[in-house]
């Protein structure tokens, strides 16, 4: 949403540089239970990447490029502490795709935003970069993935391969991303795996996230 139509909008810098956040982890784990705080951040990030990688992706694809520098944007929570929404400064403009790919999308992605809420993720919510990244890379696979309107490449399902496989962005800077999620046989089926469990088995009541798990003996749960 744009931020001036947000309700309970907070600066996102404000909010996790004046205790904010911190408390948003405090309200999620009163409401629905759990005492370890790296899991409990992991599963906000969950909801926050989500919120935020997904609707970049799916514009993006529409050659729109949104606004997502995080000193210009707002965050709203639910009563839970999740995140409920996040507020934009303008509506972003149009931008010719001719020969853009995800890994050109997610540049401005990882340098105006992401590279700054995993060093916070960090600081207050103690969960290591590459567990964040991991969580990051889910949504935006998905997002690429599930607008894609042919196949990815001769021979090749899976359009967002080149994210998880290509060590630097095209700017040469490291790839995040680099081996997140991989593709692997497991019987007869390619399934889709990360390398970093999320800690969702942490939490009581949380179900699994089943064959994406990194760890065998979760994905059966």
């Amino acid at each position: 949403m744009l931020s001036s139509e947000l309700e309970g909008a907070i600066p996102l810098t404000e909010f996790f540089r004046s205790g904010g956040f911190s408390a948003a982890l405090d309200t999620y784990a009163a409401a629905h239970g759990g005492t370890d705080r790296r899991a409990i951040a992991s599963m906000w990030s969950l909801y926050y990447f989500s919120a935020l990688a997904i609707p970049y992706i799916v514009a993006r694809r529409a050659d729109h490029v949104l606004p997502v520098a995080a000193n210009d944007m707002t965050i709203a929570l639910a009563e839970d502490g999740l995140p409920r929404a996040l507020g934009l400064s303008g509506e972003g403009d149009w931008s010719d795709g001719r020969g853009a790919n995800l890994l050109s999308f997610v540049m401005p992605l990882v340098s105006q935003h992401l590279a700054e809420i995993v060093a916070q993720l960090k600081t207050v919510g103690g969960i290591a970069p590459k567990l964040a990244w991991n969580n990051a890379a889910v949504y935006i696979d998905y997002a690429y993935n599930a607008t894609q309107a042919g196949p990815a490449m001769a021979g090749d399902n899976w359009a967002a391969r080149a994210l998880f496989t290509c060590p630097h962005l095209p700017d040469g800077s490291k790839n995040p991303f680099h081996d997140c999620l991989r593709h692997e046989m497991d019987g007869e089926q390619t399934v889709c795996r990360r390398k970093i469990c999320c800690l969702r088995y942490l939490l009581p009541g949380i179900p699994s996230c089943g064959e994406l798990c990194a760890l065998p003996a979760q994905r059966k749960q």
